[in-house]
């Protein structure tokens, strides 16, 4: 079987928009979720267009786990310039089910596993406020059901 290799060029259809949306999103660049992410984002809080900052374990990096200090320092960083050059009014921060961050890196297991991302979002939502002054800072838990995955609302 012989594969094909990519256009030399490739024209995007979808139209360019320049306006911003003044948010960014904070979670997991696992690819089995990335579509599910974006389509609670545009469709399930309304953000056609957002700022992105994807990393394994997402919003893990700001809950103060030294096995993540090197990016905190990154995203805060990205954040504090978005902040000033996109001007940022809001900020979402999304954790998963079965997140490999908590699963390898922390090796927590369920029902901790879960307990612990929830007070994460919280403690990653103040500190980004923190660092950030940015007052609307919202933060979900999306769990894996069967075949499709739910967005939670974490009360920070």
């Amino acid at each position: 079987m012989s594969q094909m290799s990519p256009p030399a060029c490739y024209q995007s259809p979808i139209r360019y928009d320049p306006s911003r949306m003044h948010a960014a999103a904070l979670y997991c660049s696992d690819g089995r979720v990335g579509e599910h992410f974006d389509d609670f984002l545009h469709n399930g809080l309304l953000l056609p267009r957002y700022d992105r900052l994807c990393l394994p374990g997402g919003p893990a990096c700001l809950a103060g786990h030294p096995q993540a200090h090197l990016e905190e320092q990154g995203v805060v960083d990205e954040l504090q310039f978005l902040v000033q050059v996109h001007k940022l009014r809001r900020i979402v921060l999304i954790a998963h089910s079965g997140c490999a961050f908590y699963g390898n890196r922390l090796e927590l297991r369920e029902p901790r596993l879960e307990l612990v991302q929830r007070a994460d979002l919280v403690r990653a939502a103040a500190f980004a406020h923190r660092v950030t002054g940015i007052d609307a800072i919202e933060a979900y838990y999306a769990r894996l059901n069967d075949k499709s995955l739910s967005f939670e609302r974490v009360d920070v």
